[in-house]
Formats: C-alpha cells, structure tokens, sequence
C-alpha cells in the first residue's frame, strides 16, 4: 500500500490498496489509522481532491464502509 501525506486538520496520511479496496486512514489528533473495507477507487479519488478531507469524510466513509483500527507496529531494539 502507497501512503500520501494530505493537506487537512484531521487526516495525517491516506493510504489505498486497489486491488483489495481497502481504504487507510491516520488521524492527525489521535495518530490512531483506521482500515476501511470495500471502499472503491472514486472514494478514495474523491478524498484526496476534497477541498475538505474531514468533510469528506464524515459524508462518504465514516458510517458508511465497515472498518477496524490498525494496530501500530512494533519497532525492533537495535534497529
């Protein structure tokens, strides 16, 4: 999956999987990333232009798909 760094006061980075649908969403506040399921192309496409990305948001993903939280990885001693 790609990450792309966004202009917005509540997202930090969007991520797609194309092929899988899957839609991951880091918040800004929280730094918590969420994992959105069957999200298609467009959506994705439309958040990134939203002039608004927590506008965006609230209207077309949240509530809308099924999602889990991502765990944050570990970071390995010594590396």
């Amino acid at each position: 999956m790609t990450y792309t760094a966004v202009d917005s006061s509540m997202i930090d980075l969007v991520g797609y999987d194309e092929k899988a649908r899957i839609l991951e969403v880091r918040f800004l506040n929280s730094g918590l990333s969420y994992s959105y399921f069957d999200v298609p192309k467009k959506v994705y496409k439309g958040l990134l232009k939203a002039p608004s990305k927590g506008i965006f948001m609230n209207e077309w993903i949240i509530g809308v798909y099924d999602y889990v939280r991502v765990k944050a990885r570990k970071r390995r001693e010594g590396k």
